[in-house]
C-alpha cells in the first residue's frame, strides 16, 4: 500500500520546520518580551552589555550563568568614600555582643542599603569581651566602609566598687517582683551607665565628632538622598531622635530630685532657651517621664565631652542611681540635651523611618513616597498614647 505524499517523512519534517519558523516570527512581532527572551544576544546585553568590539558568540547557557553566579568580590575596608564632596567627621557606633551577630548583620545591612552604601561612613563596634573572628567576618562582608572592633575598658563597664551591692541587690529584687523589664539585670545597668557617660571616651571614637547609634535587629525603612551627619553639622544640632516616649516611673524614682539638685547648684549651666517644657508639665517641679528613645540617636560627642555634660554626668554617677534603681541612658541623654542645650539644637528626623522592637516611626505623605519607605505610614508611634512627640512640637509653637 502506498503512502499519501503529504505524510512522507521528508515532507512531514519540512512542514514542522515551516510551522515553527512561522510561529516564532508571529510571536516575535506580536510580543516584544518573547522576542527578547528568545534572543541570545539580547539576553546577554540585558545583564552585561558587550563592548563595541565584542562578538555575539556567547551561548545562552553562559549568559544565564553570568547572571546567576556573579564573581564575588572581597570588601575593601580602607576604600575611599565615593565622590560626595564634604563629609562630616562622623561614625556609626554599635554596642553589642558576639551572640547578637544575626541582629547586628540585619541592622548593618539595613543601614548600608538605605544610606551608607553611598557615603561609606565608618563603623565602630564595641563589646565588653573580644569580638570573634566569625563576627568580624560577617560584618565585614556587608560594607566597603572602614570597620573597627573595640574592647570596652573594664572600669567603664562593670559596677563600681563603691556601690553598696546589698542596697543594689534589694533594688533589683524589688523591680523583679514588679516584673519590670531588665529589673534584675546588672549587665543592662552596665550598658545604661556606659552609654550615658563612657562610650564617647573610647579610644576608637576620639577621632570623631558625630555618631549615629545603631543596635541589633533594628530596621531603617527609607532611602535617604542627603547626609544626616552633614545636616547636624551645618545646622549646629547637638542631638536628634525619631521616637520619643514616657519612661517607666519605677526605674527613675529619684532621678528628677537629683536633677533638680544639680540645677539648684549649677544654675549657670542651664541653657536659657532650654526644653524644660518637654520634660515637665509644671515648670520643672515634677518629671513627666518624657524622653527621646536613645536606641536611635545622632548626636554631637563634643556636647557629651563638654564641661556642662561632664559635670552633669559626674553628679548623677555619684548618686548611684544606675545601680540602686535602673536609670537608663535615654532619660539621662534627654534631660541633659533638654536642659544644657538650646531647644533649637535638638532635631526630629521626621523623614528617617525606623523600628526597634514594637515601636516604630514611619514618615508620611511626600516623605514616605520620596524615601520609598517600606513601612506602613499608618503604623507610626508618633501620636500614640505615651508618645511625647506633641510635647516636643509644642516647644516651637
Amino acid at each position: 500500500m502506498s503512502l499519501n505524499p503529504i505524510m512522507t517523512p521528508r515532507r512531514y519534517v519540512t512542514l514542522v520546520v515551516i510551522t515553527v519558523i512561522s510561529l516564532h516570527y508571529f510571536l516575535s512581532r506580536s510580543n516584544m518580551d518573547y522576542g527578547q527572551l528568545s534572543s541570545i544576544s539580547t539576553l546577554k546585553e540585558q545583564f552585561h552589555p558587550p563592548s563595541p568590539s565584542s562578538k555575539n558568540t556567547t551561548t545562552i547557557t553562559a549568559a544565564i550563568e553570568t547572571y546567576t553566579s556573579p564573581t564575588a568580590s572581597q570588601p575593601t575596608h580602607n576604600a575611599p568614600p565615593p565622590s560626595q564632596g564634604h563629609r562630616a567627621n562622623a561614625t556609626f557606633v554599635f554596642l553589642c555582643r558576639n551572640n547578637d551577630i544575626n541582629g547586628a548583620v540585619a541592622s548593618v545591612q539595613s543601614m548600608e542599603d538605605r544610606f551608607n552604601r553611598n557615603y561609606h561612613y565608618p563603623w565602630v563596634f564595641l563589646n565588653d569581651e573580644p569580638f570573634t573572628e566569625e563576627f568580624k567576618q560577617r560584618i565585614g562582608v556587608l560594607t566597603d566602609a572602614p570597620v573597627s572592633f573595640g574592647l570596652i575598658p573594664r572600669e567603664h563597664w562593670v559596677q563600681p566598687d563603691w556601690i553598696d551591692e546589698e542596697r543594689a541587690r534589694q533594688g533589683r529584687l524589688k523591680m523583679m517582683n514588679q516584673r519590670i523589664i531588665y529589673g534584675g539585670s546588672v549587665p543592662y545597668r552596665n550598658m545604661c551607665r556606659f552609654n550615658s557617660g563612657f562610650f564617647y571616651k573610647h579610644e576608637l571614637l576620639q577621632q570623631y565628632r558625630y555618631y549615629w547609634r545603631v543596635e541589633p535587629s533594628v530596621q531603617f525603612f527609607c532611602g535617604l538622598n542627603y547626609d544626616p551627619f552633614l545636616y547636624m553639622e551645618e545646622h549646629e544640632k547637638v542631638y536628634s531622635f525619631t521616637i520619643s516616649l514616657e519612661e517607666h516611673e519605677p526605674t527613675v524614682r529619684t532621678l528628677w530630685d537629683s536633677v533638680k539638685e544639680f540645677m539648684f547648684e549649677n544654675p549657670h549651666l542651664i541653657e536659657p532657651g532650654n526644653s524644660m517644657d518637654f520634660l515637665s508639665n509644671d515648670g520643672g517641679n515634677k518629671y513627666n517621664m518624657c524622653h527621646y528613645w536613645s536606641n536611635f540617636e545622632i548626636a554631637d560627642m563634643d556636647f557629651w565631652r563638654g564641661p556642662a555634660y561632664t559635670k552633669f554626668f559626674d553628679f548623677l554617677e555619684a548618686k548611684g542611681g544606675f545601680y540602686y534603681e535602673r536609670w537608663g541612658d535615654a532619660p539621662i541623654h534627654s534631660i541633659a540635651a533638654s536642659l544644657l542645650a538650646n531647644k533649637e539644637k535638638i532635631h526630629f528626623f521626621r523623614d528617617i523611618g525606623y523600628r526597634h522592637e514594637s515601636f516604630q516611626h514611619c514618615p508620611s505623605g511626600n516623605q514616605w513616597k520620596e524615601g520609598r519607605c517600606a513601612c506602613d505610614p499608618n503604623d507610626s508611634f508618633d501620636y500614640s498614647d505615651h508618645s511625647c512627640l506633641k510635647r516636643f512640637e509644642g516647644l516651637f509653637q
